[in-house]
């Protein structure tokens, strides 16, 4: 298998998998649509992208030499996705768009990957595995194989997200949506605390 290749199914393995992007995705796209979740899409890839890019650079030697800030990162992360799980629990469940507020922003994808414990650790695994030397074209070739499959994979979740919409057409069924989906945001939050 080509190093292409192998770039691209450590970027599809550690994309499409669930974690706290992607459910946010999944919810976004059932409560708003999803066009209105494609923004949290771009931001979540590109947050992502520019993380995976200055981890190639030297960020992961910053993070070794401070082991704290890694442990501050992940705390910081897991403090964010439970309370976006919260925010979940608590949803009412209403059906009318304009009541539940607005689907999550561009910037807030974006700050969701650096905020994310999972987005940290395959940045550090990535590039450790395939571009350890810092070689600047490695890192350009790994981060736009991660970029292209990253979009279509947090996409994909969205896209289902879309499709679940017909099947939670109460406040009802929202809401158990919903508290389903605040459940795996604190299931990923402690996995990421026992990581």
């Amino acid at each position: 298998m080509s190093v292409w290749l192998s770039m691209a199914a450590f970027a599809l393995a550690s994309s499409i998998s669930p974690g706290p992007v992607n459910i946010i995705a999944l919810s976004s796209a059932v409560q708003f649509g999803l066009r209105a979740s494609l923004r949290h899409v771009t931001g979540a890839t590109l947050g992502f992208t520019l993380l995976l890019v200055l981890t190639g650079l030297g960020l992961h030697k910053v993070l070794q030499l401070w082991p704290f800030l890694t442990e501050l990162i992940k705390l910081a992360g897991v403090a964010f996705l439970l309370f976006m799980a919260f925010k979940l629990a608590t949803d009412s469940g209403q059906l009318d768009t304009a009541a539940r507020g607005r689907a999550p922003s561009f910037l807030y994808g974006a700050t969701l990957q650096w905020l994310n414990p999972k987005a940290w650790m395959a940045c550090v695994a990535g590039m450790g595995a395939f571009v350890a030397d810092g070689d600047v074209q490695q890192i350009a070739a790994f981060s736009t194989i991660y970029f292209i499959v990253c979009y279509l994979s947090i996409a994909c979740w969205a896209v289902a997200g879309t499709f679940l919409q017909q099947y939670l057409n109460s406040p009802t069924a929202m809401r158990v949506f919903n508290r389903s989906m605040a459940a795996l945001l604190v299931l990923c939050c402690g996995y990421l605390l026992l990581a």
